[in-house]
């Protein structure tokens, strides 16, 4: 599979994976109904608005990205990954549940954090390895799926999407 072909599906669905953060429809393109004014920065702002420059962070206590099986809607390990040791470390990790199994429900944290795999990880160096995305693009890109990710696991208005919305904002120096 290409690096580009299919890439906000790849990208969300890997990333609603273990530890990072995202999803995206197979098959569908996702248009934003959010308010410009109300958005992630992405859209226009409001003339009173300070622009909001994204930068990508987790959240302490979200795990969106640890819900591996979201369901027929979104990509599988077999569209998302190339290297067949990767599908089969990703269908390892997924409890009955749907959730990783290294995702500790009770403190919303991930037991192998610091050694989870590379596809785990929101990195620059992997999401240009995995999805061709260029330094210019990283922040918007991780934001946007991390975004999606929450809203599809805990809902649009969600604290903790309210959480990683104020965590990813800063206001901008120019």
């Amino acid at each position: 599979m290409s690096h580009t072909i299919a890439l906000s599906n790849t990208i969300t669905s890997l990333l609603a994976t273990p530890t990072t953060c995202s999803p995206h429809h197979k098959n569908q393109s996702k248009k934003s109904n959010l308010n410009p004014q109300k958005s992630l920065g992405f859209g226009k702002t409001n003339k009173n608005q300070k622009q909001q420059q994204l930068s990508w962070q987790c959240v302490t206590g979200c795990g969106a990205c640890c819900k591996l099986n979201k369901g027929p809607l979104f990509a599988t390990p077999e569209e998302i990954f190339e290297n067949p040791s990767d599908i089969e470390l990703y269908k390892s990790m997924v409890g009955e549940d749907g959730w990783c199994v290294h995702y500790e429900k009770t403190s919303r944290t991930c037991s192998i954090y610091s050694d989870r795999p590379h596809f785990c990880r929101v990195e620059l160096d992997v999401f240009k390895t995995l999805y061709g995305i260029d330094e210019k693009k990283f922040n918007k890109e991780a934001c946007s799926f991390c975004v999606d990710t929450i809203k599809a696991i805990y809902g649009a208005r969600s604290p903790e999407l309210e959480n990683f919305n104020r965590a990813i904002r800063k206001p901008s120096s120019s």
